[in-house]
């Protein structure tokens, strides 16, 4: 069966945004990232800057944020709240047409699908820093920085969430190293398997 829905994790300055919204633009399909925090804020009644810091990305202070969080009468927390809303909202865009979808666990959100193609992005930590270095503008020391908080809260929220390991090989249909493949060829090898 062709694949419709490209989902897409990555580690933080492999480039893995900017290789599913181009491989987005050359099969002319949907893309949804950063975009659909609006829709969740809908869902979920939080506000867009809630959503944006704490959709995809676990609190600071880690898993234990998570298990001792503030809970309702139902058990919930806030954040099982954002959760539950993107999800939903992911299934709703999986249905609706062919897209790229851009981290927030989508790869586990959309698993008993057939028509789901599961990339991870990870790279080379010198090539990682330089992209860093120069897209926000800071210090070699800053970047390193960025790059561990940001990859541990994605780590913490996937693994709270799915009960599964970010960024374990067995999770996804392919798993790219975009230092070694360059961007372009990662773009050709993910159109290459959608076919």
């Amino acid at each position: 069966m062709a694949k419709r829905i490209i989902t897409i994790s990555r580690e933080f300055g492999s480039g893995g945004r900017f290789i599913g919204e181009e491989v987005a633009k050359k099969l002319g399909i949907a893309y949804y990232d950063k975009n659909i925090i609006g829709q969740i804020a809908e869902k979920s009644g939080l506000s867009p800057e809630y959503i944006q810091e704490n959709a995809e990305l676990s609190p600071k202070k880690g898993l234990f944020a998570y298990a001792f969080s503030g809970r309702d009468i139902t058990g919930k927390s806030v954040e099982d709240m954002v959760y539950e809303a993107q999800r939903n909202i992911i299934l709703e865009l999986a249905e609706k047409e062919p897209c790229v979808i851009i981290g927030r666990n989508a790869d586990y959100i959309l698993k008993d699908r057939d028509d789901v193609l599961n990339v991870f992005i990870h790279g080379d930590m010198p090539e990682k820093i330089k992209r860093i270095t120069g897209l926000y503008n800071v210090k070699e020391k800053e970047a390193v920085k960025m790059m561990a908080d940001t990859d541990k809260r994605r780590r913490t929220n996937y693994n709270f969430y799915t009960d599964q390991n970010w960024g374990k090989a067995s999770n996804y249909t392919l798993c790219l190293n975009s230092s070694q493949l360059g961007y372009d060829r990662c773009e050709m090898i993910i159109m290459e398997c959608v076919k």
